[in-house]
């Protein structure tokens, strides 16, 4: 029993503390991924949307503090029973998403009226971010995300049901339990291409070790909360203020798009359809590859009998979506992204959500790189008449396009956040609070 409770608080608290982190490390990621799911075509809490970046960030804060929480041994009942219904609420949300139907539909009443409109199925849970695409290549389809889910619960079970033989770390636990969960930060920060968890997991363990020598009792495991709390608490609003200290997005600094959008290849389908002979009544099916009846009156195509059968799966592309029309409806995606002088792309999902705080620095920026020839671009999703009166009103000198919101939201985790392109790489990116001066922002193109 020891040994299983030894193995199931190393595997349960470092994966909590690398889970919690890397959300942590996007928490506007994940309150993006909070919003699909409260939508109204999903679970339907849009009342919960304007709380998502608050819920989100609790729900990674805990997830850091009860990982620590089982490696110490710190208030084991509080912990089990969080770490139980976290993980159950998470479970049934991944098995929600994985049995979503997209055909199905729901009805609300518009004016009296009823109408129907199509669910919304979140494809990605959003369980470790972005880390899965930017690491691994994918994210973990609905039914992994569950398995994960109940293969995490075998090992939180023996943890509940036996809490009471769990006791705040003595000196020899401690030998045992901080170098193998520091081991095992490590092995899941190798996974996830990112050592940040082992840097955050250290300093979390030497204030703990401080803690523990000068404080005997309950009070050195709640100080302990305490200071995993807020290290937690820095490490979110740090990211939040800023950008990702670990940037796993297609639209990274040193990635192309131009790259990323030509290595893309359509999956390639055979469909084949069935058809019944009216004179002798045999049905058979035919790939519409080859000549099949479809234009001949003696046979009749069976209703619903399309099949579709995948020969090669093809190469999905994290950029697709990304599309730049100007007030025209031209595509000038292709004309920005192969364009040799640098580019600046000031990137507002919502004018009306956008910080203008620091759009005096983003202009100032903007002047610059005109007077050296350089192109600048706003980029938003809202509607040109809407981007008109925001444009002038703020005096902003540059033109400005449509892309898709989420796309926008992907790039950038900044309303407003400005982007370098040259020839479709990214040579910068920064967030409103760190707009950077043209000597700064000329250096990355020379």
């Amino acid at each position: 029993m020891r040994i299983l409770l030894l193995v199931s608080r190393l595997i349960v608290g470092s994966l909590f503390i690398v889970s919690g982190l890397i959300k942590a490390n996007d928490p506007l990621g994940f309150s993006y991924k909070l919003e699909e799911y409260f939508a109204e075509s999903a679970l339907n809490m849009p009342f919960l949307e304007p709380f998502s970046l608050l819920l989100g960030s609790l729900a990674c804060i805990a997830e850091i503090v009860l990982g620590f929480a089982v490696l110490f041994g710190g208030r084991m009942k509080l912990a089990t029973w969080a770490l139980l219904i976290l993980t159950l609420f998470f479970g049934w949300l991944t098995a929600y998403t994985a049995t979503c139907d997209p055909f199905d539909v729901y009805t609300v009443m518009v004016n009296g009226q009823p109408v129907e409109h199509s669910v919304t199925c979140v494809t990605d849970c959003g369980c470790f971010g972005d880390a899965m695409k930017g690491s691994i290549g994918r994210s973990l389809t609905p039914w992994e995300s569950f398995s994960k889910d109940m293969i995490l619960l075998v090992f939180i079970i023996p943890l509940f049901i036996f809490r009471k033989r769990i006791a705040f770390n003595t000196t020899a636990d401690d030998k045992v339990l901080l170098p193998i969960g520091l081991l095992m930060v490590a092995v899941w920060s190798y996974i996830f291409t990112w050592y940040g968890p082992v840097w955050f997991t250290l300093l979390g363990f030497g204030g703990y070790l401080l803690i523990k020598r000068s404080v005997q009792g309950p009070r050195a495991e709640w100080l302990t909360a305490a200071w995993i709390t807020v290290l937690s608490i820095i490490f979110t609003w740090y990211n939040y203020a800023h950008l990702p200290m670990r940037d796993y997005r297609p639209y990274a600094v040193g990635k192309s798009i131009s790259e990323q959008m030509a290595a893309a290849k359509p999956p390639v389908n055979r469909t084949f359809v069935s058809y019944r002979n009216k004179t002798t009544g045999e049905v058979k099916e035919y790939d519409t590859a080859q000549p099949y009846p479809w234009d001949d009156e003696n046979f009749e195509n069976v209703p619903n009998s399309t099949r579709v059968e995948e020969i090669e799966p093809g190469i999905p592309s994290q950029v697709q979506d990304f599309r730049l029309v100007d007030v025209e409806n031209y595509d000038q995606t292709q004309a920005i992204l192969s364009e040799p002088t640098p580019i600046l792309l000031v990137m507002m999902y919502d004018v009306k959500k956008t910080d203008r705080s620091c759009l005096g620095s983003i202009k100032a920026l903007a002047a610059e790189a005109y007077k050296n020839n350089w192109y600048v671009y706003g980029v938003t999703a809202n509607d040109f008449s809407t981007v008109e009166d925001f444009r002038h009103a703020e005096q902003l000198p540059f033109e400005m396009l449509q892309c898709d919101e989420k796309t926008i939201k992907t790039a950038i985790r900044s309303n407003p956040g400005v982007i370098l392109l040259k020839e479709g790489t990214v040579k910068g990116n920064w967030h409103c609070n760190d707009v950077p001066d043209y000597a700064t922002v000329s250096g990355l193109v020379k």
